[in-house]
């Protein structure tokens, strides 16, 4: 009886990780992420008119740190809320045939962007600005690039930190020693 019980609380416990949302091409859903014509310009007009910033999320099927952030990181709503109300987040896939238009005007594959970019591993989040210069790239023109899957306080620093625009401070402070402070103020020292 004791094993059953044990058993059903495991089960609901684990309820929120089972209850994520798979896209018909293999990819994980989250409900802010924006479903757009993937036109990096219209994007970021949009974001920047929302008050928000542009994200770029690219991931694939089978991924396993793709599943494990969003099982373990994006459950959380301290997470989640803050993505969902500061960052207008386009999701793209790795090995995808979707055309994407890049900020400089050059429409390709998801799959052939991915390789322009430099993306070789999935999840990798990328963090524009507000503004790019005319014929420059996402990928040359962005604030941050966040390779893989972290825990929930990694993650919400990073978003947190580009949302603060804190890597244009001259304060000496970049990501790292952000996060380790970030650490230690929220958990007296304890990692994520």
């Amino acid at each position: 009886m004791k094993a059953l019980r044990m058993a059903a609380l495991a089960a609901v416990m684990a309820w929120p990780a089972a209850a994520q949302e798979m896209g018909d091409d293999g990819l994980h859903k989250q409900p802010w992420m924006m479903d757009t014509f993937k036109d990096l310009r219209e994007d970021l007009a949009e974001a920047n008119a929302e008050g928000k910033r542009l994200v770029l999320f690219f991931e694939q099927r089978g991924c396993v740190y793709c599943t494990q952030i969003h099982e373990e990181v994006f459950v959380d709503p301290t997470v989640s809320d803050y993505i969902e109300e500061n960052f207008f987040v386009v999701q793209l896939n790795l090995h995808g045939s979707t055309e994407v238009t890049d900020l400089d005007g050059e429409s390709l594959p998801e799959r052939d962007m991915a390789r322009k970019w430099r993306v070789m591993f999935t999840p990798t989040i990328v963090f524009l600005p507000e503004e790019v210069p005319e014929g420059q790239s996402a990928m040359d023109a962005q604030v941050a690039v966040m390779p893989g899957a972290f825990g929930r306080g990694t993650t919400l620093d990073m978003f947190t930190w580009v949302n603060e625009k804190r890597y244009e401070l001259d304060d000496g402070e970049d990501f790292q020693r952000y996060h380790a402070r970030m650490i230690q103020e929220r958990d007296n020292g304890r990692t994520d």
